[in-house]
């Protein structure tokens, strides 16, 4: 039987860039640095983790008050700040982080990466509390450096500790607006509903003791089973990244979050179209901090390594290795832990759809939220794939565009574009949308879907055919037929070539084959305006005469959209013409026109 250990929670910082990701976790390890107990700090590849006595230093006696037993080992935090981390290190079915902290200025508010970062943990279903960081720079606070919030609050004059708590409850309507009841962390009465605002400093530390404290329980009080680890089981991870290392060759980032990993394992990885098989070479660990000083040496060869942990991995035939992709221990059950990888792919990558987008991505968790979230939009996907877009991306997107243009486009997140595929986008009409913020591309494509439709719509009004009316002009017969050519002013409307034009007694004329003015081709003629004008069909003195007014026929389904669309559209005397029209055409058939119910 496996024995059963708890590990550390894996606790994940996203936020808007210069809100304070990187400096809460520079502080978070500093202070275990500076602290003279700092041996128990551990550095990981990609990751840090804070044992509890040095999360109980740096808290003090909160943790005590909150009734935290000791069962956590402590906290591992990921060191990649932001949610392409947080995108990239999942699990199936969710993120690889138990925790997240979502890290807000608190004078700046939600910014666009903000938005992002909520909508990724809301479609991971990961718990999470508010950093309102940077409380320091509130008008007139005075800093205690290192001071728990509810020491340095109490500290403040009066209009500092409003001004606050004006900002905090600008913080709970915004996430009230995403869906979220929030309030400042020592006034929730119920955490497994609320989340908890926790006002604080990177750079002071004002907060910190809360902000740990507060992780801390939550992770004890909903995450314990979560948390449970069999330290013999064979090792599930993440890969969090694929890189040359100097000295080692290719290597692979991964966390470990179940089992153990051992130096001579074998194990099953990820590549866009297979899942591969190898042998692990070396296990890989950072020296600790005190040691990278005085060696040329970053890490240390390990036997064995048991989760929660971060790990550098070398093996043969890795290069094309997935980030975000699974990693598994196989022992004897090789076969089951492919098809389960197996079914993941499958589950993320669609290619049903015979109509729809092609969606890339730079890892396995970006795709699967760019996926969701196209598909919340109601966004058709014919493929979704990792890795950069090659000409056969473009070749396929052609092939849809030429069927429906507003499909033929290519949603790209984190990529490149090959020199290829370059190439051969510059000689079609796709649309490219490319960024490294996932809601900012869907809203392009959604803004330039709507801009397709105004436009189609508005091609569709102009080719609505509208109410106008020339004049023949006396003495300006130039031919009498074959066609008759012939001067005319426009009295009303504009006439188009190709228009049919009609007598005020309902006979048929002719159609403009051309107009003309001073050698110049038009294809249309305003009111006011003259110009030659052939018309096909029509013979002179038979059709129609000099002097004679001429009416622009309109089509009964044309007519319909006029009168329902765009009646408010036409000028005075194009709503007379209209009505000339409609008389013209009712002489013959007396229901034209009318509404049948």
């Amino acid at each position: 039987m496996n024995s059963m250990n708890i590990r550390s929670p894996i606790v994940s910082v996203l936020g808007h860039v210069d809100h304070g990701k990187t400096t809460l976790l520079d502080f978070i390890r500093g202070s275990a640095i500076a602290d003279k107990e700092a041996g128990g700090i551990t550095q990981h590849i990609g990751a840090t983790e804070i044992p509890l006595d040095i999360i109980e230093t740096i808290c003090g006696s909160f943790p005590s008050k909150m009734t935290i037993k000791d069962i956590l080992p402590g906290l591992f935090f990921i060191d990649t700040p932001g949610h392409e981390a947080f995108t990239t290190l999942r699990k199936r079915g969710g993120a690889l982080a138990d925790l997240a902290i979502l890290i807000v200025d608190i004078n700046e508010g939600f910014k666009p990466q903000t938005y992002e970062a909520i909508n990724i943990l809301k479609m991971y279903k990961t718990p999470f509390i508010v950093a309102a960081n940077k409380i320091d720079r509130t008008f007139g606070w005075d800093a205690q450096e290192n001071a728990s919030f509810m020491k340095t609050f109490k500290n403040q004059a009066p209009s500092v500790q409003q001004n606050l708590d004006t900002k905090i409850y600008e913080l709970v309507g915004t996430l009230h607006q995403e869906g979220f009841e929030s309030e400042r962390f020592d006034r929730v009465s119920n955490f497994s509903t609320q989340i908890a605002i926790i006002p604080m400093s990177a750079k002071t530390g004002e907060g910190i003791p809360e902000l740990l404290t507060m992780l801390m329980g939550l992770a004890q009080q909903y995450l314990q089973q979560q948390l449970e680890i069999a330290i013999d089981a064979p090792a599930k991870g993440t890969v969090l990244e694929v890189k040359e290392e100097v000295g080692h060759g290719i290597t692979i980032d991964a966390v470990i979050y179940d089992g153990i990993l051992k130096k001579d394992d074998q194990i099953l990885l990820m590549t866009p179209n297979e899942i591969i098989s190898t042998n692990i070479r070396s296990l890989l660990k950072p020296l600790p901090l005190e040691e990278i000083l005085d060696s040329k040496q970053k890490f240390t060869q390990a036997d064995e390594i048991v989760a929660a942990a971060g790990i550098k991995l070398v093996a043969p035939n890795i290069e094309n290795v997935v980030a975000g992709s699974q990693l598994r221990v196989a022992r004897d059950d090789c076969e089951s832990v492919r098809q389960e990888m197996l079914e993941e792919l499958g589950e993320i990558k669609i290619d049903t759809e015979d109509d729809g987008i092609l969606v890339k991505a730079d890892t396995l968790g970006s795709l699967e939220a760019l996926v969701n979230l196209l598909s919340d939009m109601d966004i058709p996907i014919r493929s979704a794939n990792i890795g950069d877009v090659s000409r056969r991306d473009i070749v396929d997107a052609d092939i849809v565009q030429k069927e429906n243009p507003k499909h033929g486009v290519i949603v790209a997140f984190n990529v490149k574009i090959l020199p290829s595929a370059a190439e051969q986008l510059a000689n079609t009409n796709i649309k490219l949308f490319k960024g490294n913020v996932i809601y900012q591309i869907t809203e392009e494509y959604f803004d330039w879907v709507n801009l397709l439709e105004e436009e189609k719509k508005k091609n569709w009004l102009n080719s609505i055919i509208k109410p106008a009316k020339i004049r023949i002009i006396p003495k300006l017969v130039f031919r009498q037929s074959k066609p008759a050519i012939v001067g005319m002013e426009v009295l009303s409307g504009t006439i188009k070539k190709g228009s049919t034009l009609l007598r005020d007694d309902g006979y048929i004329v002719g159609i403009v084959d051309n107009m003309e003015n001073k050698g110049e081709t038009l294809q249309s003629v305003t009111k006011g305006s003259k110009a030659a004008m052939a018309i096909k069909n029509a013979v002179h003195g038979k059709d129609f005469e000099e002097g004679d007014e001429l009416y622009v026929d309109i089509p009964e389904n044309h007519y319909r959209i006029l009168e329902t669309q765009l009646k408010d559209k036409l000028t005075e005397d194009e709503f007379d013409t209209l009505n000339k029209t409609i008389e013209i055409k009712r002489k013959d058939d007396p229901n034209w026109g009318k509404t049948v119910f």
